[in-house]
């Protein structure tokens, strides 16, 4: 038996350092970068290209090349033989003229696997229909859990504490990358966004199996105590959560490891989210509910005293 609600206070602690982290890296980032995340192409407008050279070449000398030939603020990320690299908005006449250069001055043949152009006015609608997007999903998330246990007391209680667990997995994705931002230049992108949405519908899905759960072992009155029937739902969905994250997380890992690297940062947003999800749905939603209930509200300060 493992008693999660008992130990709410170190879990609820963890989640808290995570996001001060977080909130940490976003500040520090609106100050160096003038936003709180570092912004791709598809936000900002400009040019995306996947170059793979033949022979390979060192990133640090492709880096150099690339400032010799006028373009110092150029972003570039290696993925296995692959590079991509971000610049500014350049016309098909430059980029030919780039790819000459480099093959010249690098003495490699360069194949152009992918190659994008976004103007800033795309990238700012972009911007902001991701912003919608995410709103949208969350409102219609918690539409959707008070519908779901409408029979229960409270109905809204529940629909609140699934909306701020999937806040908090969604905060801390936002977080990581904003750190990674910052020490490794990683830009998000629209893939970025289409991440964080399947990640909030894989963290309302293990939510919702252990609210019901909760919601049958409350309707069977197994326990005497509301705290007694959510731990035992806990651990009655324990191997479920678990099975799915894990057989989850060996794909996405082949995927991060060998995939290529136009989509090796979406793979991550879906690493980090069935991992920070599955926490969630077990140790912090369910946790809330319990809080709620019994109005503990000096748990949530995991150093304030108990007896308080």
């Amino acid at each position: 038996m493992i008693d999660f609600v008992g130990k709410k206070r170190l879990l609820f602690l963890i989640s808290e350092i995570l996001v001060i982290i977080g909130i940490v890296s976003l500040v520090i980032s609106q100050i160096q970068l003038g936003t709180p995340l570092r912004l791709g192409i598809d936000f900002t407008g400009g040019t995306s290209a996947t170059f793979r050279f033949t022979p390979q070449v060192e990133q640090e000398r492709l880096r150099q090349e690339l400032i010799s030939l006028g373009q110092p603020e150029a972003i570039i990320q290696r993925s296995g033989d692959d590079f991509l690299i971000r610049l500014r908005e350049i016309s098909p006449q430059e980029r030919e003229g780039l790819v000459k250069g480099l093959e010249t001055s690098l003495g490699s043949e360069i194949t152009v696997r992918d190659y994008d152009m976004v103007s800033g006015h795309i990238a700012t609608e972009t911007a902001r229909n991701a912003i919608i997007a995410v709103i949208i999903a969350a409102v219609a998330m918690l539409f959707y859990i008070v519908w779901a246990f409408r029979r229960m007391p409270s109905p809204f209680r529940w629909g609140t504490c699934a909306i701020i667990a999937l806040v908090h997995d969604v905060f801390i994705i936002v977080g990581i990358f904003s750190l990674l931002g910052l020490l490794a230049g990683v830009a998000i992108d629209a893939l970025f966004i289409t991440g964080l949405l399947a990640v909030v519908g894989y963290s309302i899905n293990n939510t919702v199996v252990v609210f019901d759960r909760i919601r049958e072992n409350v309707s069977r009155h197994i326990r005497p105590d509301f705290a007694e029937i959510v731990n035992d739902s806990l651990i009655e969905t324990l191997g479920r959560c678990l099975n799915t994250a894990l057989t989850t997380i060996f794909v996405l890992l082949a995927l991060f490891l060998f995939g290529g690297a136009t989509i090796h940062y979406f793979v991550l947003v879906l690493l980090l989210g069935v991992i920070i999800g599955t926490y969630s749905s077990v140790c912090i939603s369910s946790q809330l509910l319990v809080v709620w209930e019994k109005r503990e509200w000096r748990a949530l300060l995991p150093f304030a005293k108990r007896t308080a």
